[in-house]
């Protein structure tokens, strides 16, 4: 049983992350800047990467770091301010808690930093035989891509002080609790299943459980670190994920609509460009090292979710 300190814990992820570590026994101690009262199995400390404070206790008691925070990327529009937020959200995380582990004495490790597969850039825009990232491609020049170099460079220098570090670059996140299944769902339950731009563009996605799986997967394998593609082996078109979550929900009974680029633009500004890039990340690299996925496929992880 390990005593493991998790940022970001109150979000989406976090809490299915939460559910399933305690599911195993561990022990969870969550940051937050508004921490409450816990369990025997979790429990809350205070921290503020803005103010760069941070709960000492707590860190002493950690064995293991995993990084969550982060503002979410498309929850608002991309306006001059969200863009410093996504930005300071990560570095200044990241940053504290580089502060924090070469000041303090410490047990920690390994830290566990959740990251993007905003990395890389449109597959569309590469050699046919290029058309899949891979952990060694260099970065995208584009606003994502950049806020990635400066996430994953924030957290690196933990490496020199001997703990163990892995980048998981995580697609899109498939869960009940929120997240983009979440908005898919919502015209799709009345009937309408909307394809963005021509729907030809490769989404890159992981199920919730694997990717809870993953993350202690790669705590408990001391020899995992580095950069690693948090994606199933089976990346969809967006065409073909709109299209098949609307059969599994209303049968025959949808209609699919294509959303012009030009109006998703009006509609969310430059998040749209998310939306319409087509990044196919490959999962080779973790599979290749013992990590085998529960669900590989959409229509096995849709299966599932739905039935729940």
């Amino acid at each position: 049983m390990a005593t493991i300190l998790i940022t970001g814990g109150t979000g989406t992820i976090g809490r299915s992350l939460t559910s399933f570590l305690t599911g195993k026994q561990h022990q969870v101690i969550i940051l937050s800047r508004q921490p409450r009262e816990g369990t025997a199995a979790v429990s809350y400390a205070a921290w503020d990467p803005a103010k760069q404070t941070i709960d000492l206790d707590a860190l002493q008691k950690a064995d293991y770091i995993i990084n969550l925070a982060g503002a979410g990327v498309a929850d608002k529009r991309w306006s001059k301010k969200r863009k410093a937020e996504i930005v300071d959200s990560r570095v200044q995380s990241a940053a504290l808690l580089v502060k924090a582990l070469q000041e303090n004495p410490n047990k920690v490790k390994a830290v566990i930093s959740l990251a993007g597969i905003g990395w890389y850039g449109d597959d569309k825009n590469r050699a046919p035989d290029q058309s899949v990232f891979r952990e060694g491609d260099a970065a995208d020049t584009g606003f994502l891509g950049d806020t990635c170099v400066k996430w994953e460079n924030a957290i690196k220098p933990v490496t020199a002080l001997n703990k163990r570090l892995v980048i998981l670059r995580c697609g899109v996140v498939l869960t009940n609790e929120g997240g983009a299944l979440a908005e898919f769902k919502k015209p799709v339950k009345a009937g309408i299943a909307p394809i963005f731009g021509s729907g030809d563009q490769v989404l890159s996605w992981i199920h919730i459980d694997d990717l809870c799986r993953l993350i202690l997967f790669v705590i408990n394998d001391e020899r995992k670190q580095g950069e690693y593609n948090a994606v199933a082996p089976n990346p969809v078109t967006n065409k073909h994920l709109i299209l098949t979550l609307a059969r599994k929900m209303k049968g025959s009974f949808h209609i699919p609509v294509y959303v012009p680029s030009f109006v998703l633009k009006l509609m969310i500004g430059e998040v749209s460009i998310e939306l319409l890039k087509s990044t196919k990340v490959s999962a080779e690299k973790i599979s290749s090292s013992g990590f085998q996925f529960q669900y590989p496929t959409l229509e096995v992880a849709l299966d599932d979710l739905l039935k729940k």
